[in-house]
């Protein structure tokens, strides 16, 4: 028996909520000749990569890429980022995951940015979720769920087909 796939965001729903958000990062960072896109590793990556493309061609900020490498089954773990502290000091931050589930990966996120001092620190998600262990919120989000605490979501974004899928 195979398992439903029940589709959240479909390619063309996707490519609306990233561009979407890419407009309210630049505006609430107008002022600002550049910005961070730290994207958590794997999809929230992705995510800050096709981010940036958008944010190049609508505003004159430079948007700089920053992969973040958190170990998601123990994100108390070192992080590792790819630019360093110094490159972020002082500077506007956008954390980037493509899920906000329980939290626990923004929240470690957040607290390793929050080593230095930052002018501005944001948070955006694809898709948020409503299940949260610790108080941490997206301030940009494409799409907010209610689901059960056993559902799963799927985002797929490489390839020529993006898509959420909730399991």
């Amino acid at each position: 028996m195979t398992a439903l796939k029940n589709s959240i965001l479909s390619h063309e729903q996707i490519n609306h909520k990233i561009k979407r958000i890419a407009y309210q990062i630049y505006e609430s960072n107008v002022d600002e000749s550049e910005v961070i896109l730290a994207g958590i590793d794997c999809n929230g990556y992705i995510l800050a990569e096709k981010l940036k493309a958008i944010l190049s061609t609508i505003s004159p900020i430079q948007p700089t890429l920053c992969k973040v490498i958190i170990n998601k089954k123990d994100p108390r773990q070192t992080i590792e980022t790819s630019i360093s502290p110094e490159a972020y000091t002082n500077k506007s931050v956008v954390l980037i995951d493509d899920v906000l589930n329980s939290g626990t990966t923004l929240i470690y996120g957040v607290k390793h940015f929050l080593d230095v001092p930052l002018k501005q620190f944001k948070t955006a998600v694809l898709v948020n979720r409503n299940h949260k262990k610790y108080p941490v919120k997206a301030d940009f989000k494409g799409i907010s769920l209610s689901t059960s605490l056993h559902e799963h979501i799927d985002v797929v974004l490489e390839g020529d087909t993006y898509e959420a899928v909730l399991k």
